[in-house]
């Protein structure tokens, strides 16, 4: 393990990124350089390529259902106790939502202003089923009834991701009502999730090999029309969250608060920094709570409520990624998605942001359920992935900018700001 202590260690972020790059280039050299064989066609690209690809994705899909639902259980039980939660919790909780469901909605907007998909023809790819199934029109009332589970264990088994969101919330929160007379299920739950998120970094350990593979097969069979689509792909994410960060958050900041919003820019921007580097909302907990107390006046009894709370159900930078990626999805295989779709997309994102951990990458975990929920092939996600990873560090100081502005309305709103304190701060020349 401390074999390479002197040494620097090559990051995953850069591992993935190297992947992509080698694998665009040998998909490339495949597509326009070597001629058509059995070799090539049958043992590499529809061989090797596709198994190593595929088994990569198979592995991603394994850990959807168990790590959302642990995560669920888990965050909704450390906030359920409503007694203790009171106004703070609520007006935290309804916030972040709203701000997820705003985001999700505005990735929409801007994935249908740019249609990042359009040009890029993924039939030539197969999908892991030999046709995708149209999903069939249903009424408001039966969506309604949908996320319902009648039976929770084959909701568990069958993947229906807002069935098993709604059931954990509420074993979450039951957990949390009853306290001591169900400590060893609750330390089930949060040991179990531990057991996920540690599954989930050695699957994402094996992410530049699934990423060489998926991208060299994807270039292989399209060649260079994968390129523009992609970069406006990444075009439309960055948009989407400067938007989110720079107009929707900063809105809100001053309609609720009526603070200077590019002073608390200025005084917030070393964390926005931090979270862009280490690409992990939890890694920024600590500093995030500092700043806000030493910089903005936020009392330390709202921000180490919120913060923690913030890293686990607030990822507006996440579902903003979902949005845009199910645009380019729904263009590139050629799926009409209707206004039901995107109400059901903007429902799922919202609800899996809840369950979507603080770490690395385990975002691209929970686009797979965002895609079964509108019955799109998960495979769009391997051309996605590489380039999502040049985004996440770019969405995890959205996530955690939306986390920071939440902290200081409600703070505000509880008269635990001190105006004093913000308006102070790095204007000593004032």
């Amino acid at each position: 393990m401390a074999k390479t202590q002197g040494k620097k260690k090559i990051g995953l972020t850069t591992k993935i990124f190297i992947a992509l790059l080698a694998g665009a280039l040998f998909g490339v050299i495949l597509c326009y350089l070597i001629p058509s064989s059995h070799i090539k066609d049958d043992i590499i690209v529809e061989g090797i390529l596709y198994v190593i690809g595929q088994g990569f994705i198979r592995l991603m899909k394994m850990l959807v259902v168990p790590l959302v639902f642990c995560s669920i259980v888990c965050g909704s039980m450390s906030i359920g106790d409503t007694k203790k939660l009171g106004t703070v919790g609520v007006r935290t909780l309804v916030f972040y939502l709203f701000t997820t469901a705003l985001a999700v909605t505005v990735a929409l907007s801007i994935g249908n202003l740019i249609n990042p998909g359009m040009g890029l023809d993924m039939s030539a790819i197969k999908t892991n089923a030999a046709t995708v199934e149209t999903m069939e029109a249903t009424s408001l009332t039966d969506t309604l009834l949908n996320i319902i589970p009648d039976n929770p264990l084959n909701s568990l088994s069958s993947g229906s991701m807002l069935q098993i969101i709604v059931f954990a919330l509420i074993v979450g929160i039951i957990l949390a009502k009853l306290g001591e007379r169900t400590e060893t299920v609750g330390n089930f739950f949060s040991q179990f999730n531990d057991i996920m998120m540690e599954m989930t970094m050695m699957v994402m350990g094996l992410a530049p090999i699934g990423v060489f593979c998926l991208i060299s097969r994807t270039f292989a069979n399209i060649g260079f029309s994968a390129f523009i689509p992609l970069a406006k792909y990444m075009i439309g994410v960055l948009v989407a969250l400067a938007i989110q960060c720079f107009v929707v958050y900063l809105a809100l900041l001053k309609v609720f608060t009526g603070l200077n919003p590019f002073k608390f820019i200025k005084n917030f921007f070393p964390v926005m920094a931090f979270a862009f580097s280490t690409a992990t909302s939890n890694a920024t907990i600590p500093m995030s709570i500092d700043t806000l107390a030493k910089k903005m006046g936020v009392s330390k009894k709202i921000s180490s409520f919120t913060i923690p709370l913030g890293a686990t159900i607030n990822m507006d930078g996440t579902a903003i990624m979902q949005g845009v990626a199910v645009v380019f999805a729904a263009q590139a295989f050629g799926i009409h998605l209707d206004m039901m779709d995107y109400i059901t997309v903007i429902g799922t994102a919202t609800l899996a942001s809840i369950g979507t951990a603080g770490v690395p990458s385990v975002g691209l975990v929970t686009l797979t359920m965002v895609f079964n929920s509108v019955g799109l092939p998960v495979e769009a996600i391997g051309l996605i992935m590489g380039i999502d990873r040049i985004l996440d560090m770019t969405r995890t100081a959205v996530n955690i900018t939306g986390d920071a502005v939440c902290t200081t309305i409600v703070a505000h709103q509880n008269k635990a700001l001190n105006r004093e304190v913000f308006n102070n701060s790095g204007s000593e020349t004032a």
